[in-house]
Protein backbone atom coordinates (compact mmCIF):
# COMPACT_ATOMS: atom_id res chain seq x y z
CA UNK A 1 0.00 0.00 0.00
CA UNK A 2 1.20 3.38 -0.65
CA UNK A 3 2.74 5.78 2.22
CA UNK A 4 -0.29 7.45 4.08
CA UNK A 5 -0.70 10.21 5.53
CA UNK A 6 -1.97 10.92 9.50
CA UNK A 7 -5.16 11.88 8.07
CA UNK A 8 -5.70 9.14 5.85
CA UNK A 9 -4.82 6.69 8.40
CA UNK A 10 -7.56 8.07 10.45
CA UNK A 11 -10.32 7.89 7.82
CA UNK A 12 -8.70 3.80 7.64
CA UNK A 13 -9.19 3.42 11.09
CA UNK A 14 -13.05 4.53 11.31
CA UNK A 15 -13.75 2.78 8.58
CA UNK A 16 -12.77 -0.38 10.26
CA UNK A 17 -14.20 0.89 13.27
CA UNK A 18 -17.52 1.34 11.24
CA UNK A 19 -18.05 -1.48 9.34
CA UNK A 20 -16.79 -4.17 11.58
CA UNK A 21 -14.65 -5.60 8.86
CA UNK A 22 -16.86 -5.41 5.83
CA UNK A 23 -16.85 -1.83 4.76
CA UNK A 24 -19.79 -0.75 2.13
CA UNK A 25 -19.09 3.04 0.58
CA UNK A 26 -21.20 4.66 2.43
CA UNK A 27 -19.23 3.58 5.84
CA UNK A 28 -16.41 5.25 3.45
CA UNK A 29 -18.30 8.39 2.97
CA UNK A 30 -19.53 8.68 6.64
CA UNK A 31 -16.08 8.54 8.13
CA UNK A 32 -14.89 10.92 5.63
CA UNK A 33 -17.39 13.62 6.33
CA UNK A 34 -17.21 13.22 9.74
CA UNK A 35 -13.36 13.66 10.32
CA UNK A 36 -13.70 17.15 12.14
CA UNK A 37 -10.07 17.95 10.62
CA UNK A 38 -10.32 16.67 7.22
CA UNK A 39 -11.40 18.98 4.08
CA UNK A 40 -14.15 16.65 2.62
CA UNK A 41 -17.13 18.12 4.70
CA UNK A 42 -16.57 21.89 3.56
CA UNK A 43 -15.41 21.32 0.23
CA UNK A 44 -19.11 19.77 -0.01
CA UNK A 45 -20.94 22.99 1.58
CA UNK A 46 -18.26 25.09 -0.82
CA UNK A 47 -19.73 22.89 -4.00
CA UNK A 48 -22.85 24.08 -3.07
CA UNK A 49 -24.64 20.61 -1.46
CA UNK A 50 -26.48 20.19 1.79
CA UNK A 51 -24.22 18.22 4.21
CA UNK A 52 -27.15 17.27 6.18
CA UNK A 53 -29.16 16.15 3.43
CA UNK A 54 -26.68 13.82 1.92
CA UNK A 55 -25.75 12.27 5.60
CA UNK A 56 -29.50 11.17 5.51
CA UNK A 57 -29.58 9.95 2.06
CA UNK A 58 -26.76 8.18 2.48
CA UNK A 59 -28.12 6.60 5.40
CA UNK A 60 -31.07 5.56 4.18
CA UNK A 61 -30.11 4.49 0.87
CA UNK A 62 -28.64 1.05 0.19
CA UNK A 63 -24.55 1.44 -0.43
CA UNK A 64 -22.79 -1.06 -2.49
CA UNK A 65 -19.86 -2.96 -1.06
CA UNK A 66 -16.31 -0.71 -0.90
CA UNK A 67 -13.60 -2.13 -2.89
CA UNK A 68 -10.36 -3.25 -1.39
CA UNK A 69 -8.85 -0.44 0.06
CA UNK A 70 -5.64 -0.64 -1.56
CA UNK A 71 -7.83 0.20 -4.86
CA UNK A 72 -9.28 2.82 -3.60
CA UNK A 73 -6.00 4.31 -2.56
CA UNK A 74 -4.57 3.95 -5.72
CA UNK A 75 -7.39 5.78 -7.09
CA UNK A 76 -7.06 8.73 -5.06
CA UNK A 77 -3.54 8.70 -5.67
CA UNK A 78 -4.30 8.65 -9.49
CA UNK A 79 -6.70 11.26 -9.03
CA UNK A 80 -4.37 13.73 -7.92
CA UNK A 81 -2.19 13.08 -10.70
CA UNK A 82 -4.67 14.24 -13.20
CA UNK A 83 -6.07 17.09 -11.61
CA UNK A 84 -3.03 18.80 -9.64
CA UNK A 85 -0.36 16.58 -11.15
CA UNK A 86 0.42 15.93 -7.27
CA UNK A 87 0.11 11.63 -6.11
CA UNK A 88 0.14 12.79 -2.77
CA UNK A 89 -2.82 10.79 -0.75
CA UNK A 90 -4.82 13.72 0.38
CA UNK A 91 -8.28 12.72 2.67
CA UNK A 92 -9.83 15.12 -0.26
CA UNK A 93 -8.86 12.81 -3.02
CA UNK A 94 -9.87 10.11 -1.72
CA UNK A 95 -13.07 11.72 -1.08
CA UNK A 96 -13.39 12.02 -4.85
CA UNK A 97 -12.05 8.43 -4.93
CA UNK A 98 -15.14 7.25 -2.95
CA UNK A 99 -17.37 9.40 -5.23
CA UNK A 100 -16.50 8.19 -8.27
CA UNK A 101 -16.08 4.54 -7.97
CA UNK A 102 -19.52 3.23 -8.40
CA UNK A 103 -21.77 4.79 -11.13
CA UNK A 104 -25.24 3.59 -8.92
CA UNK A 105 -23.45 4.94 -6.00
CA UNK A 106 -22.64 8.47 -8.17
CA UNK A 107 -25.75 8.57 -9.68
CA UNK A 108 -27.46 8.20 -6.23
CA UNK A 109 -24.91 10.37 -4.42
CA UNK A 110 -26.05 13.21 -7.20
CA UNK A 111 -30.17 12.97 -6.86
CA UNK A 112 -29.40 13.63 -3.32
CA UNK A 113 -27.87 16.89 -3.79
CA UNK A 114 -23.98 15.80 -4.28
CA UNK A 115 -22.32 18.27 -6.85
CA UNK A 116 -19.81 16.11 -8.18
CA UNK A 117 -18.76 18.24 -10.82
CA UNK A 118 -18.37 21.77 -8.83
CA UNK A 119 -16.37 19.77 -5.98
CA UNK A 120 -13.94 18.39 -9.13
CA UNK A 121 -13.77 21.95 -9.86
CA UNK A 122 -12.61 22.71 -6.43
CA UNK A 123 -9.97 20.09 -6.74
CA UNK A 124 -8.79 20.82 -10.04
CA UNK A 125 -5.40 22.93 -9.99
CA UNK A 126 -3.89 22.28 -13.60
CA UNK A 127 -5.97 21.61 -16.87
CA UNK A 128 -9.66 22.39 -16.81
CA UNK A 129 -10.43 19.84 -19.38
CA UNK A 130 -9.03 16.78 -17.42
CA UNK A 131 -11.54 16.93 -14.62
CA UNK A 132 -14.39 16.30 -16.84
CA UNK A 133 -13.58 12.71 -17.56
CA UNK A 134 -14.15 12.12 -13.81
CA UNK A 135 -17.59 13.70 -14.00
CA UNK A 136 -19.21 10.64 -15.54
CA UNK A 137 -20.55 7.74 -13.92
CA UNK A 138 -18.38 5.60 -15.90
CA UNK A 139 -14.89 5.99 -14.26
CA UNK A 140 -13.25 2.80 -13.28
CA UNK A 141 -10.80 2.35 -10.51
CA UNK A 142 -7.67 1.18 -12.27
CA UNK A 143 -5.32 -1.51 -10.80
CA UNK A 144 -3.03 -0.06 -9.99
CA UNK A 145 -3.99 3.49 -11.79
CA UNK A 146 -2.37 3.01 -15.45
CA UNK A 147 -1.76 6.40 -15.89
CA UNK A 148 1.02 6.75 -13.08
CA UNK A 149 2.66 2.78 -14.14
CA UNK A 150 3.19 4.07 -17.43
CA UNK A 151 4.60 7.61 -16.42
CA UNK A 152 7.03 6.34 -14.09
CA UNK A 153 8.28 3.72 -16.52
CA UNK A 154 8.71 6.83 -18.74
CA UNK A 155 10.20 9.18 -16.42
CA UNK A 156 13.37 6.26 -15.22
CA UNK A 157 13.45 5.68 -19.06
CA UNK A 158 13.58 9.02 -19.93
CA UNK A 159 16.65 10.08 -17.16
CA UNK A 160 18.30 6.76 -18.70
CA UNK A 161 18.51 8.27 -21.78
CA UNK A 162 19.33 10.86 -21.24
CA UNK A 163 22.21 9.24 -19.33
CA UNK A 164 23.36 7.82 -21.69
CA UNK A 165 23.77 10.52 -24.07
CA UNK A 166 25.66 12.51 -21.73
CA UNK A 167 28.28 9.48 -21.62
CA UNK A 168 28.06 9.44 -25.57
CA UNK A 169 28.60 13.03 -26.45
CA UNK A 170 31.82 12.94 -23.31
CA UNK A 171 32.76 10.08 -25.93
CA UNK A 172 32.88 11.65 -29.08
CA UNK A 173 34.34 14.62 -27.52
CA UNK A 174 37.31 13.00 -25.35
CA UNK A 175 38.22 10.24 -27.25
CA UNK A 176 36.97 10.63 -30.67
CA UNK A 177 37.38 14.48 -31.16
CA UNK A 178 34.46 14.57 -32.70
CA UNK A 179 33.02 17.74 -33.85
CA UNK A 180 30.14 16.32 -36.01
CA UNK A 181 29.59 13.30 -33.92
CA UNK A 182 29.12 15.94 -30.87
CA UNK A 183 26.30 17.71 -32.72
CA UNK A 184 24.34 15.38 -33.51
CA UNK A 185 24.45 14.55 -29.79
CA UNK A 186 23.39 17.56 -29.05
CA UNK A 187 20.94 17.70 -31.97
CA UNK A 188 19.40 14.39 -29.93
CA UNK A 189 19.45 15.51 -26.63
CA UNK A 190 17.06 18.77 -27.42
CA UNK A 191 15.09 16.26 -29.82
CA UNK A 192 14.42 14.02 -26.94
CA UNK A 193 13.68 17.69 -24.74
CA UNK A 194 11.32 18.18 -27.08
CA UNK A 195 9.32 14.99 -27.49
CA UNK A 196 9.58 14.98 -23.76
CA UNK A 197 7.40 17.97 -23.68
CA UNK A 198 4.05 16.69 -25.48
CA UNK A 199 3.78 15.29 -21.64
CA UNK A 200 1.64 16.89 -19.20
CA UNK A 201 3.35 19.19 -17.30
CA UNK A 202 4.79 17.74 -13.60
CA UNK A 203 3.71 13.89 -14.71
CA UNK A 204 6.89 12.89 -14.07
CA UNK A 205 7.98 14.22 -11.65
CA UNK A 206 4.47 13.25 -9.68
CA UNK A 207 4.59 9.57 -10.42
CA UNK A 208 8.82 9.40 -9.64
CA UNK A 209 9.04 6.95 -6.77
CA UNK A 210 13.23 6.54 -6.22
CA UNK A 211 12.77 5.85 -2.75
CA UNK A 212 10.08 2.29 -3.32
CA UNK A 213 12.34 1.25 -6.95
CA UNK A 214 13.33 -2.38 -5.88
CA UNK A 215 15.63 -1.71 -9.34
CA UNK A 216 17.87 0.45 -7.70
CA UNK A 217 19.18 -2.40 -5.24
CA UNK A 218 19.99 -5.01 -7.70
CA UNK A 219 22.88 -5.01 -9.93
CA UNK A 220 25.54 -7.28 -11.18
CA UNK A 221 29.12 -8.09 -11.23
CA UNK A 222 29.80 -7.18 -15.00
CA UNK A 223 27.77 -3.41 -14.84
CA UNK A 224 31.35 -2.57 -13.08
CA UNK A 225 33.94 -3.88 -15.19
CA UNK A 226 34.72 -1.20 -17.93
CA UNK A 227 38.16 -1.85 -19.44
CA UNK A 228 38.37 0.84 -22.00
CA UNK A 229 36.16 4.33 -22.99
CA UNK A 230 35.42 2.35 -26.66
CA UNK A 231 33.72 -0.33 -24.13
CA UNK A 232 31.80 2.71 -22.24
CA UNK A 233 30.45 3.52 -25.31
CA UNK A 234 29.13 0.36 -26.84
CA UNK A 235 27.63 -0.50 -23.34
CA UNK A 236 25.63 3.30 -23.34
CA UNK A 237 24.88 3.15 -26.98
CA UNK A 238 22.88 -0.18 -26.10
CA UNK A 239 21.52 1.04 -22.78
CA UNK A 240 20.29 4.08 -24.86
CA UNK A 241 18.58 2.21 -27.04
CA UNK A 242 16.78 -0.18 -25.01
CA UNK A 243 15.63 2.88 -22.84
CA UNK A 244 14.09 4.63 -25.42
CA UNK A 245 12.52 1.63 -26.61
CA UNK A 246 10.96 1.19 -23.42
CA UNK A 247 9.86 5.27 -22.85
CA UNK A 248 8.40 4.67 -26.54
CA UNK A 249 6.26 1.50 -25.61
CA UNK A 250 5.30 3.15 -21.89
CA UNK A 251 4.44 6.78 -23.39
CA UNK A 252 2.05 5.18 -26.27
CA UNK A 253 -0.60 4.97 -22.46
CA UNK A 254 0.21 8.36 -22.24
CA UNK A 255 0.71 10.58 -25.63
CA UNK A 256 0.65 8.74 -29.26
CA UNK A 257 2.22 12.01 -30.58
CA UNK A 258 5.59 11.21 -27.72
CA UNK A 259 5.75 7.75 -28.64
CA UNK A 260 6.05 8.51 -32.39
CA UNK A 261 8.41 10.87 -31.30
CA UNK A 262 11.03 8.73 -29.37
CA UNK A 263 10.39 5.52 -32.27
CA UNK A 264 11.93 7.90 -34.30
CA UNK A 265 14.78 8.80 -32.42
CA UNK A 266 15.39 5.31 -31.34
CA UNK A 267 15.73 4.62 -35.05
CA UNK A 268 18.49 7.61 -35.06
CA UNK A 269 20.90 5.84 -32.49
CA UNK A 270 21.35 2.90 -34.56
CA UNK A 271 22.82 5.09 -37.07
CA UNK A 272 24.88 6.46 -34.29
CA UNK A 273 25.84 3.46 -32.58
CA UNK A 274 27.45 2.73 -35.88
CA UNK A 275 29.16 6.11 -36.24
CA UNK A 276 30.63 5.90 -32.46
CA UNK A 277 32.03 2.57 -32.32
CA UNK A 278 33.44 2.23 -35.99
CA UNK A 279 35.22 4.80 -35.37
CA UNK A 280 36.63 3.94 -32.50
CA UNK A 281 37.45 0.15 -34.39
CA UNK A 282 38.80 2.07 -36.97
CA UNK A 283 41.52 4.10 -35.09
CA UNK A 284 42.51 1.47 -33.43
CA UNK A 285 43.89 -0.50 -36.36
CA UNK A 286 45.15 2.72 -38.22
CA UNK A 287 46.31 4.20 -34.87
CA UNK A 288 49.67 4.13 -36.13
CA UNK A 289 49.58 4.28 -39.58
CA UNK A 290 50.75 7.60 -40.88
CA UNK A 291 51.92 6.81 -44.53
CA UNK A 292 49.15 4.89 -47.38
CA UNK A 293 50.98 4.18 -50.54
CA UNK A 294 48.49 3.86 -53.35
CA UNK A 295 49.77 1.73 -56.02
CA UNK A 296 49.75 1.12 -60.08
CA UNK A 297 51.97 -1.92 -62.04
CA UNK A 298 52.78 0.40 -64.59
CA UNK A 299 53.54 3.52 -62.56
CA UNK A 300 56.03 1.30 -60.26
CA UNK A 301 59.67 2.05 -61.75
CA UNK A 302 60.41 -1.66 -60.20
CA UNK A 303 58.65 -4.66 -59.35
CA UNK A 304 55.69 -3.99 -57.14
CA UNK A 305 56.57 -6.40 -54.80
CA UNK A 306 60.16 -4.46 -54.41
CA UNK A 307 58.28 -1.43 -54.12
CA UNK A 308 56.02 -2.44 -51.23
CA UNK A 309 58.72 -4.31 -49.47
CA UNK A 310 61.09 -1.30 -49.37
CA UNK A 311 58.43 1.08 -48.70
CA UNK A 312 57.45 -0.73 -45.79
CA UNK A 313 60.94 -0.80 -44.62
CA UNK A 314 60.75 3.01 -44.66
CA UNK A 315 57.16 3.52 -42.61
CA UNK A 316 54.31 2.89 -44.98
CA UNK A 317 51.75 1.58 -43.18
CA UNK A 318 49.15 0.92 -45.71
CA UNK A 319 48.97 -0.09 -49.81
CA UNK A 320 46.00 0.44 -51.77
CA UNK A 321 45.96 -1.29 -55.42
CA UNK A 322 44.74 1.02 -57.92
CA UNK A 323 44.15 -0.62 -61.25
CA UNK A 324 41.79 1.24 -63.54
CA UNK A 325 42.74 -1.17 -66.45
CA UNK A 326 43.69 -4.57 -65.84
CA UNK A 327 40.37 -6.65 -66.68
CA UNK A 328 38.71 -8.58 -63.62
CA UNK A 329 41.14 -12.24 -64.49
CA UNK A 330 44.40 -9.90 -64.46
CA UNK A 331 43.04 -7.72 -61.25
CA UNK A 332 42.00 -10.66 -59.20
CA UNK A 333 45.45 -12.00 -59.92
CA UNK A 334 47.17 -8.89 -59.24
CA UNK A 335 45.61 -8.55 -55.82
CA UNK A 336 46.10 -11.87 -54.65
CA UNK A 337 49.79 -10.82 -54.92
CA UNK A 338 49.42 -8.15 -53.34
CA UNK A 339 47.67 -9.29 -50.43
CA UNK A 340 50.61 -12.20 -49.96
CA UNK A 341 53.50 -9.28 -50.39
CA UNK A 342 51.65 -7.04 -47.72
CA UNK A 343 51.34 -9.57 -45.20
CA UNK A 344 54.58 -10.32 -45.99
CA UNK A 345 55.38 -6.83 -45.35
CA UNK A 346 53.23 -6.85 -42.23
CA UNK A 347 51.21 -3.60 -43.49
CA UNK A 348 47.51 -3.24 -44.55
CA UNK A 349 46.03 -4.18 -47.73
CA UNK A 350 43.22 -1.82 -49.75
CA UNK A 351 41.87 -2.71 -52.50
CA UNK A 352 40.23 0.30 -54.90
CA UNK A 353 36.77 0.83 -55.85
CA UNK A 354 36.28 -2.75 -55.81
CA UNK A 355 34.53 -4.40 -52.82
CA UNK A 356 33.99 -7.92 -54.77
CA UNK A 357 37.98 -8.02 -55.51
CA UNK A 358 38.43 -7.20 -51.75
CA UNK A 359 36.60 -10.18 -49.89
CA UNK A 360 37.94 -12.93 -52.78
CA UNK A 361 41.54 -11.55 -51.90
CA UNK A 362 40.79 -11.22 -47.94
CA UNK A 363 42.15 -7.50 -48.43
CA UNK A 364 42.27 -5.29 -45.11
CA UNK A 365 39.53 -3.29 -46.95
CA UNK A 366 38.14 -0.99 -49.89
CA UNK A 367 38.33 2.26 -50.93
CA UNK A 368 35.07 3.58 -52.46
CA UNK A 369 35.01 7.48 -54.76
CA UNK A 370 31.98 9.34 -54.91
CA UNK A 371 30.70 7.63 -57.66
CA UNK A 372 31.36 4.13 -56.40
CA UNK A 373 29.33 2.03 -54.52
CA UNK A 374 27.86 3.35 -51.33
CA UNK A 375 29.40 2.46 -48.06
CA UNK A 376 26.33 0.13 -47.13
CA UNK A 377 26.41 -1.73 -50.03
CA UNK A 378 30.19 -2.60 -50.05
CA UNK A 379 29.74 -3.49 -46.21
CA UNK A 380 27.21 -6.02 -47.02
CA UNK A 381 30.24 -7.57 -49.70
CA UNK A 382 33.57 -7.10 -47.34
CA UNK A 383 31.69 -7.98 -44.13
CA UNK A 384 31.64 -6.30 -40.91
CA UNK A 385 35.41 -6.77 -40.14
CA UNK A 386 37.10 -5.16 -43.39
CA UNK A 387 37.64 -1.40 -43.74
CA UNK A 388 35.86 0.98 -45.87
CA UNK A 389 37.92 4.34 -46.96
CA UNK A 390 35.73 6.95 -48.60
CA UNK A 391 36.84 10.06 -50.95
CA UNK A 392 35.87 12.99 -49.58
CA UNK A 393 36.20 16.79 -51.10
CA UNK A 394 34.30 18.85 -48.81
CA UNK A 395 33.32 18.88 -45.41
CA UNK A 396 29.37 17.80 -46.28
CA UNK A 397 31.08 14.60 -48.03
CA UNK A 398 32.98 13.99 -44.89
CA UNK A 399 30.10 14.35 -42.55
CA UNK A 400 28.18 12.12 -44.68
CA UNK A 401 30.98 9.26 -45.03
CA UNK A 402 31.13 9.31 -41.20
CA UNK A 403 27.43 8.96 -41.05
CA UNK A 404 27.73 5.96 -43.63
CA UNK A 405 30.04 4.15 -40.98
CA UNK A 406 33.11 4.60 -43.17
CA UNK A 407 36.17 3.45 -41.47
CA UNK A 408 38.60 6.05 -42.84
CA UNK A 409 38.98 8.64 -45.33
CA UNK A 410 40.79 10.62 -48.26
CA UNK A 411 40.76 14.18 -48.25
CA UNK A 412 41.39 16.41 -51.26
CA UNK A 413 42.84 16.44 -53.48
CA UNK A 414 44.96 18.48 -51.94
CA UNK A 415 47.75 19.76 -55.17
CA UNK A 416 47.51 18.82 -58.82
CA UNK A 417 48.59 15.25 -59.10
CA UNK A 418 50.57 13.27 -61.44
CA UNK A 419 48.69 10.14 -61.50
CA UNK A 420 44.91 11.22 -61.83
CA UNK A 421 43.25 14.64 -63.16
CA UNK A 422 41.31 16.29 -60.83
CA UNK A 423 38.91 19.57 -61.90
CA UNK A 424 39.05 21.36 -59.01
CA UNK A 425 41.55 20.98 -55.71
CA UNK A 426 39.97 21.76 -52.17
CA UNK A 427 43.35 22.30 -51.04
CA UNK A 428 45.12 22.79 -47.73
CA UNK A 429 41.72 24.31 -46.46
CA UNK A 430 39.75 21.29 -46.86
CA UNK A 431 42.63 19.79 -44.75
CA UNK A 432 42.55 22.02 -42.24
CA UNK A 433 38.67 21.80 -41.95
CA UNK A 434 38.58 17.78 -41.59
CA UNK A 435 41.04 18.43 -38.91
CA UNK A 436 38.84 20.42 -36.95
CA UNK A 437 35.82 18.79 -37.85
CA UNK A 438 36.61 14.61 -37.18
CA UNK A 439 39.54 12.50 -35.95
CA UNK A 440 38.30 9.71 -38.40
CA UNK A 441 41.32 8.66 -39.71
CA UNK A 442 41.71 11.14 -42.52
CA UNK A 443 44.19 10.58 -45.19
CA UNK A 444 45.67 14.24 -47.35
CA UNK A 445 45.76 13.44 -50.68
CA UNK A 446 46.66 14.52 -54.21
CA UNK A 447 50.05 15.68 -55.09
CA UNK A 448 51.75 14.97 -52.17
CA UNK A 449 55.75 14.58 -52.30
CA UNK A 450 58.93 15.40 -50.87
CA UNK A 451 57.96 19.18 -51.66
CA UNK A 452 55.26 20.07 -49.94
CA UNK A 453 54.50 17.76 -47.23
CA UNK A 454 55.81 19.80 -44.95
CA UNK A 455 52.83 22.36 -46.01
CA UNK A 456 50.16 19.38 -45.52
CA UNK A 457 52.10 18.80 -41.83
CA UNK A 458 51.48 21.89 -41.14
CA UNK A 459 48.16 22.32 -42.53
CA UNK A 460 47.13 19.83 -39.35
CA UNK A 461 47.40 16.46 -41.34
CA UNK A 462 48.39 13.66 -39.43
CA UNK A 463 47.99 11.32 -42.22
CA UNK A 464 48.85 11.24 -46.12
CA UNK A 465 48.39 9.09 -48.89
CA UNK A 466 50.73 8.97 -51.71
CA UNK A 467 51.38 7.63 -55.01
CA UNK A 468 53.73 9.05 -57.56
CA UNK A 469 56.02 10.26 -54.75
CA UNK A 470 57.15 6.61 -54.12
CA UNK A 471 56.06 4.38 -56.55
CA UNK A 472 58.37 6.26 -58.95
CA UNK A 473 61.15 6.84 -56.61
CA UNK A 474 64.69 4.86 -57.13
CA UNK A 475 64.81 4.38 -53.31
CA UNK A 476 61.02 3.79 -51.92
CA UNK A 477 62.50 2.68 -48.66
CA UNK A 478 64.39 6.72 -47.88
CA UNK A 479 61.63 8.26 -49.59
CA UNK A 480 58.86 6.87 -47.32
CA UNK A 481 61.15 7.37 -44.46
CA UNK A 482 61.05 10.64 -45.13
CA UNK A 483 57.36 11.55 -45.48
CA UNK A 484 57.10 9.91 -42.66
CA UNK A 485 59.21 12.15 -40.43
CA UNK A 486 57.97 15.07 -41.50
CA UNK A 487 54.55 14.10 -40.09
CA UNK A 488 55.56 12.93 -36.94
CA UNK A 489 57.76 15.85 -36.62
CA UNK A 490 55.11 18.50 -37.43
Amino acid sequence: MYDTSPAVERILASVQERSAGTPTLAHWLVALLDDDMGRPAALLERAGSDLEGVRKAVAEGVAPPAPDATRLLSSARELGVRLKADPTLTTDLLFAAVLLVDSVFTTSLTSAGVMIDSLLRLLRTVDTQVGATFGNADFVVSDPPEQLIAARAVDVNLNRSREALRVLDDYARFALNDRGLTEQLKRLRHALAEATGRLPEGLLLAARDTEHDVGTTISTQREYARGTPAEVAAVNAKRLQEALRSAEEYGKVLDAGFGRAVEALRYETYTLERQLISGGVAKAKLTDARLYVLLTGSQCVASMEWVIEQAALGGADVFQLREKSLPDRELIVRARQVRKWTLKAGVLFIVNDRPDIARLTNADGVHLGQDDLPVAAARQIVGPNAMIGVSTHDVEQVRQAVRDGADYIGVGPTFPSRTKAFDAFAGLEFVRAVTAETTLPAFALGGIGLNNVAEVAAAGAGRIAVSAAVATAAEPRAVAAELRRALVAR
